[in-house]
């Protein structure tokens, strides 16, 4: 399995693997955490002690995810990647805002590429390393990508935050971005239970935020119902939602008083193409 080609986040020279760290010409040296990560967030770029989603949050999501609720949307992604990457076994891809690392490895999987996982918590990606060795786990911001430019085939960005000059950066010319949202009636039940007015809404566009350095391919939405059966994963999908942040009192004991959910999620898939 071949490495991407990471470079330094000080000076973005190229970084070379000597022994267990990573150096440049400029002499910045980065050592491999024993999990397997690479941290190469600069003091600097942190806007906290701990910038990113908590352990309390991670563990959350990996319970959830490792339940297979969302496993409709992991093979919706794979499929459209397949059908879309020439040849998606030798293509190399990048996860943005990769989290836990759920995704990310379960699309290295199914689809053989070179793969990196980058989130800017170190939490998450601590807990990525424990999934897949054949992928490169970086702790870094999608602010400034620390990889080389026009190295990479394709980026999925599922559920974070838009970057589109650093991401327009690393991509090859025609490039992929997968971009997924949340649509209108994602998470209907929940939001029912924690609002006294669930207000319509009509979902995030990225189109308008990626014009300048992207083109649109293709969109499609994915749709599909799922029961939560107990109060622990009613819990876990709370924490993993910006919902759980602004949750009042008797919003909390609804919450807490509920032992099964009808749920639906909505999803969009947006494909978008680097501008040449």
């Amino acid at each position: 399995m071949s490495i991407p080609q990471l470079t330094c986040p000080v000076c973005h020279l190229p970084l070379q693997a000597v022994d267990n760290s990573l150096r440049c010409d400029n002499g910045h040296s980065f050592d491999r955490a024993r999990q397997g990560y690479w941290n190469l967030l600069l003091a600097q770029k942190k806007r906290s002690k701990a910038p990113g989603d908590n352990a309390e949050m991670v563990q959350a999501r990996q319970r959830f995810l490792q339940a297979g609720y969302y496993a409709p949307l992991c093979e919706a992604i794979s499929e459209l990647l397949q059908a879309q990457l020439p040849s998606a076994a030798t293509a190399s891809l990048l996860d943005l805002g990769c989290g836990e690392g759920w995704y990310t490895d379960r699309l290295q999987r199914q689809l053989g590429c070179t793969m990196s996982g980058l989130d800017i918590s170190k939490e998450a990606v601590k807990t990525a390393c424990r999934r897949n060795k054949a992928i490169t786990w970086l702790v870094a911001t999608g602010a400034d990508i620390p990889l080389a430019e026009a190295s990479i085939d394709a980026a999925t960005l599922i559920f974070s935050r838009l970057m589109p000059e650093p991401t327009a950066r690393v991509l090859k010319p025609g490039g992929l971005l997968l971009v997924v949202t949340p649509g209108p009636g994602h998470l209907l039940a929940l939001r029912k239970l924690i609002y006294s007015e669930v207000r319509a809404t009509s979902g995030f566009d990225p189109a308008s935020q990626l014009a300048v350095q992207f083109e649109p391919v293709m969109e499609q939405t994915l749709g599909f119902d799922f029961t939560l059966d107990s109060s622990d994963a009613i819990q876990d999908l709370l924490a993993m939602t910006p919902h759980g942040q602004r949750l009042n009192a008797e919003a909390r004991a609804r919450i807490a008083a509920c032992n099964q959910l009808e749920e639906q999620a909505d999803f969009r898939l947006a494909l978008f193409r680097k501008r040449h």
